[in-house]
């Protein structure tokens, strides 16, 4: 029944063990020959983080406006979780295009399951996501941030969203195949979604014409139930969580269908 409704969780819960292999092997080449390797998933966002609060938060003074008393660190810690979120599907985009085009031997071989590669590379931006979450965590505490059960609704809003990056990352990795430009692109297309997503705003300052179209953003719509929820301690609104599941799932599930229909083709174009 899963198989013939979600055919995607048959195939990477069948090669589970070999998504495992490749999304280890994923993590260990985007650090290869670094000297401090898996350390620049735990400084890059640190970096990132400082580089944002500094312009947005000292030379725009920007606030939430949410807490009563908000100091720059409450609006550190906002940005910080509107990253995490974010740069997990900016990793996907940037990445996904050129998969399946990068490993052509792969390919060749008609029994390897092409779709573990897009799905290992999510992986590995999942694993970059949890140390930043750790992160994340570790700072409120050392800030002195309250921190409720709500944060316990984290993985819930998580999820959809790596249903999400998964669907993209076929997606665009069938779509890479064939249309190389596409890599070229991906960089603007992420710096729109980043500032398309409330990453350092506030979703009521966004005006209502603008809303209008963003409020289709599932992007948008988990990082501000992730920050209510990890950060100021508001309820969960059912009827969002519920939309971006309905996103996440149907994106998963398209994605998926392109790249099993597309994938015969890919040997003949490579």
């Amino acid at each position: 029944m899963i198989r013939k409704l979600f055919p995607f969780v048959h195939d990477l819960w069948q090669n589970r063990e070999l998504l495992w292999q490749f999304t280890v092997r994923s993590v260990e080449v985007r650090h290869k020959g670094s000297h401090l390797g898996l350390l620049w998933s735990i400084l890059n966002p640190l970096l990132m983080l400082g580089l944002y609060v500094f312009v947005f938060g000292e030379i725009f003074n920007g606030k939430f406006g949410i807490l009563a008393y908000e100091t720059k660190w409450d609006y550190a810690l906002g940005v910080f979780l509107g990253l995490i979120v974010f740069h997990l599907l900016a990793e996907v985009m940037g990445i996904a295009p050129t998969t399946i085009v990068a490993n052509p031997n792969f390919v060749k071989k008609v029994v390897f399951p092409l779709e573990i590669i897009p799905a290992a590379n999510v992986g590995a931006s999942i694993v970059h996501m949890l140390i930043s979450t750790v992160l994340l965590i570790i700072s409120m505490l050392v800030l002195g941030s309250k921190i409720s059960w709500a944060i316990l609704w984290l993985p819930a809003i998580l999820f959809p969203i790596i249903l999400l990056c998964l669907g993209l990352g076929w997606l665009l990795a069938a779509f890479g195949v064939f249309f190389r430009d596409i890599n070229q692109i991906m960089p603007f297309l992420s710096m729109a979604l980043m500032f398309g997503s409330a990453v350092f705003y506030p979703v009521h300052q966004i005006p209502a014409q603008a809303w209008a179209i963003m409020r289709f953003n599932p992007l948008l719509v988990a990082i501000d139930l992730a920050r209510k929820a990890a950060l100021w301690h508001q309820p969960v609104d059912y009827e969002q969580l519920i939309f971006i599941y309905i996103v996440g799932i149907g994106m998963c599930a398209f994605g998926h269908w392109v790249f099993k229909k597309t994938k015969p083709a890919f040997a003949d174009v490579l």
